[in-house]
């Protein structure tokens, strides 16, 4: 184990190499790197919206309104065909996703059912899948009645299509934006991701993406009084009433039929209207919207025509003349920067169907420099506690294990900055945790050395055969949580993913310093200076052989855990815990005064009486800075997932004057109860995965033992969570998740521990296996613990207060899922009874009892 071949040395230090050239050029500016040569990595770490401000916003597409337009132009064709074809009708209704027609002759509906046939003709479902889609299936359900219904696969079509074309509309109006690197993607069958990092106007950004821009020219109609349709009367056949963009709205009468639309646009631009000055966007058909534009404004000089867009009516002017040359001017109550707007929709293109805002997360640039520096101060702090710690408690050997935590994190960011991933705040609380973690497999190694060199072996060998048993007990423990990792990965999302992408990268790169660069250099070591005796520290926590009788008390403890557990969990039931955003859906804002001090009582008074429901309001962070909560909303006319938009809008409208916006939330109830279903998948998840790999690598004891031990765990975390009242929320979820990879890790270790016993002393019984077992690892449990504590204790202190939930509760978890890798893990398996010929040892002791003959003990 202490040998390395040439080219073994040559790949470990070529590795760490590697690891050092990726990693540097996050030390350097872009401009730097771009000066660089061609051959020079340039990959940089990309940040997060939470660490360089920005906008994160899921859109989801309408479906109603998709349907109901797609169900209006069915009406519309199977009108035009049964005129076409002069076949009467007494009636053509919709409803739900059915057009139905009522035939005045029921004797004519084999020649509808003829005429309507093309309306049912498959579509193609692209050019890759090579296949066909029935959109509309013709029904006569009774005489003289046809139905044309939309078909589930139809719907599903047209959503998909819906949402292909509507990331390139986006796109393209992100783009106008001039934002450098947005992320716009799909997600699940009928959502957008959009994510715009280093925005400055969320606001515009939500404006752009909230509008559908769908642009037509329509004739007004002059054959009825808009006001009188208003007030109730009926509008024409063929006319809906819409209504002007002014204050207050006015109602106008168009005509359905579209004359010209926005599809036949090559151009739009903003300007000013020569005569008046007034901001105006002007714009440009292509050749077949010039002949239609031409034509229909020769045919009706003297009559007005209305520019409508998404339903609204900008203006209806009075055609003076024939407008021949393909270009026109649309003009409206506009200001310089929603001309610009308006331009740029529409030069983009219109949506296919409405987009809704279901989700919001916007950082403003100030709060993510603040949580940089907060995550830079914690990082180092953390490290240095850690560094320090493993030079008191191992000397020598300290600093070969910090050199190999140094390598260690030098790789993370390497793989970070070559994978592209995206670098959240919850990722480097990763990172910390890591190099707290870290250390558990040096630590591991140290203390197998020690404890072999106990025994009487010399130096090398101690070295040799403790990194061999050291070995499979390091692995075990890093896959439990690399299962945790993975499972938070696949389910989570955001910064969740972010946090699950740092941990296992620490997990695989700890692994590789552990057992090749760390190995090199002890042997390095052990070849030049030839040791007689292992480096010592001054720091002694626990003393080499312990034999405290853990298991003595293991009914008292076992039934604290018990009756601590029915506590939490009925503390559950009754209290709940205080559940953020994530799960309830709602609003949450955090403002910074741009005076000295934020007035909680004033922000208060400000949001009263407005149509916003509860709110919360408490000083968050400094003086300066709040934080405002609002309750999921659901206002009357509107979807829960608009009512939240509005919501926002009126807290803006209140103190945007008097602070400035760092952080915005928004989750509205469509995404809340995903979210909820999905953390609950997640945990459930990784304790079945872990409770296979534990049932291959052990025995089923030992998987019912440590599944036990880490419900245990959960359980005590959400009792601590419900007493303390930290808000639950995503990060939560990542913290329990990490909790049981750490709980599990512990208690792998002892496991592994008791296999190893159980092989060598056969005779022992199993309460006095385990106090052995428990004690062989008790300087380890200790010692990794603390390093993790002290690495916990940075973040808690200096990482702000967007992470403190998640950083207390991990804090929490590792303390408890130290005291159940003891005494909980341990006398879940005496219960079950390990192995029934592991209790010959407890019988022959008893009859030594009643004979008074000694029984054999095996040491």
């Amino acid at each position: 184990m202490l040998y390395f071949s040439r080219w073994k040395t040559i790949l470990i230090w070529l590795t760490v190499a590697l690891g050092v050239v990726y990693a540097a050029p996050n030390l350097f500016s872009s401009q730097t790197l771009d000066q660089m040569p061609s051959f020079v990595p340039d990959d940089k770490i990309t940040l997060g919206l939470d660490l360089q401000g920005g906008s994160y916003i899921l859109l989801e597409i309408d479906g109603p309104s998709l349907v109901g337009e797609r169900l209006q132009t069915l009406r519309d064709d199977a009108r035009q065909i049964l005129r076409t074809e002069r076949i009467g009708y007494s009636g053509l209704s919709d409803s739900g996703t059915t057009v139905t027609v009522r035939l005045r002759d029921p004797g004519q509906s084999d020649a509808a059912r003829q005429a309507l046939e093309p309306l049912t003709q498959p579509l193609s479902s692209g050019l890759l899948s090579g296949g066909t889609v029935t959109e509309v299936a013709v029904a006569e359900p009774q005489p003289g009645v046809l139905s044309l219904s939309l078909t589930d696969q139809g719907i599903a079509y047209r959503t998909s299509t819906a949402v292909a074309h509507s990331i390139e509309v986006v796109r393209r109006r992100v783009d106008e934006l001039g934002t450098t690197e947005p992320l716009i993607q799909r997600q699940g069958d009928d959502r957008i991701m959009v994510q715009v990092p280093g925005l400055q106007d969320p606001q515009r950004l939500k404006a752009l993406l909230n509008q559908t821009a769908k642009l037509s020219f329509r004739l007004v109609d002059q054959s009825a009084s808009a006001d009188e349709v208003a007030r109730g009367a009926r509008a024409p056949a063929g006319s809906e009433l819409r209504y002007t963009n002014d204050q207050p709205p006015q109602p106008i009468l168009v005509q359905r039929q579209v004359m010209v639309s926005g599809e036949n646009l090559t151009d739009a631009q903003a300007g000013f209207d020569s005569q008046t000055n007034q901001p105006v966007v002007n714009i440009r058909f292509d050749t077949q919207g010039a002949q239609r534009f031409g034509a229909v404004t020769q045919q009706n000089v003297g009559r007005p025509f209305a520019i409508v867009l998404d339903d609204e009516v900008l203006s209806a002017p009075n055609i003076r003349e024939p407008i021949l040359g393909g270009q026109a001017q649309i003009s409206g109550n506009f200001t310089v920067d929603s001309a610009n707007d308006l331009a740029v929709l529409l030069r983009a293109g219109a949506l296919p169907a409405t987009l809704n805002i279901i989700e919001e997360r916007t950082v403003g640039p100030g709060l993510g420099a603040d949580s940089i520096a907060a995550g830079e101060i914690a990082g180092i702090i953390g490290s240095i506690l850690v560094v320090a710690f493993m030079l008191a408690a191992y000397g020598f050997l300290g600093i070969i294990a910090n050199i190999a935590l140094v390598a260690n994190v030098v790789m993370i960011v390497a793989l970070l900055s070559v994978v592209g991933s995206t670098l959240t705040l919850p990722g480097i609380a990763g990172i910390v945790l890591t190099v707290g973690m870290a250390v558990d497999s040096n630590v591991l190694i140290y203390e197998r050395i020690r404890e072999e060199r106990r025994t009487g072996r010399s130096v090398v060998q101690a070295i040799d055969v403790g990194f061999q048993k050291a070995l499979a007990t390091i692995i075990d423990a890093n896959i439990t949580t690399l299962i945790a990792a993975v499972v938070l990965f696949s389910l989570g999302s955001g910064p969740v993913r972010g946090f699950a992408v740092t941990l296992a990268f620490g997990i695989v790169t700890t692994v590789f310093t552990a057992f090749t660069l760390t190995r090199w250099l002890v042997a390095e070591w052990v070849r030049r200076k030839r040791p007689k005796e292992l480096p010592k520290g001054f720091l002694h926590l626990v003393p080499d052989v312990t034999k405290i009788p853990f298991m003595a008390i293991r009914k008292w403890t076992f039934a604290a855990s018990l009756a601590a557990s029915i506590a939490a969990l009925v503390g559950f039931a009754t209290f709940s815990m205080n559940f953020g955003i994530d799960f309830t859906g709602g609003t949450l804002i955090e403002v910074q005064a741009k005076g000295e001090a934020a007035d909680i009582g004033g922000i208060r008074s400000a949001l009263t009486g407005r149509p916003i429901g509860d709110v919360s309001v408490q000083e968050f962070g400094s003086p300066r800075e709040a934080l405002i909560r609002i309750g999921s909303q659901n206002a009357d006319g509107q979807s829960g997932d608009a009512a939240q938009q509005a919501t926002v809008n009126e807290v803006r409208d209140a103190l945007s004057a008097d602070y400035d916006f760092r952080r915005v939330e928004v989750v509205g109830p469509t995404v809340s109860g995903e979210l909820a279903l999905a953390g609950t998948i997640a945990v459930l998840a990784a304790m079945l995965a872990i409770l296979v790999y534990v049932w291959i690598r052990f025995e089923w004891q030992f998987a019912i033992g440590a599944i036990v031990a880490t419900l245990h765990d959960v359980i005590m975390t959400i009792g601590f969570l419900v007493v303390t009242q930290i808000e639950f929320n995503l990060s939560s979820i990542a913290a329990i998740l990490t909790i049981v990879g750490y709980s599990l890790n512990d208690t792998v270790v002892v496991y592994d521990r008791v296999r190893e016993n159980l092989r060598r002393y056969k005779k022992l019984s199993l309460i006095e296996l385990f106090d052995k077992s428990i004690n062989d690892t008790l300087s380890r449990t200790t010692l990794t613990a603390l390093t993790t504590l002290l690495a916990l204790t940075a973040l808690a202190i200096f990482g702000g207060e967007v992470i403190r939930s998640f950083v207390l509760a991990m804090l929490f978890g590792v303390v408890i899922g130290t005291y159940s890798s003891i005494f909980v893990a341990g006398p879940i398996l005496i219960l079950f009874k390990l192995r029934p010929a592991d209790f010959q040892a407890d019988r022959e002791e008893n009859a030594a009892a009643r004979t008074g003959i000694p029984a054999a003990r095996e040491s």
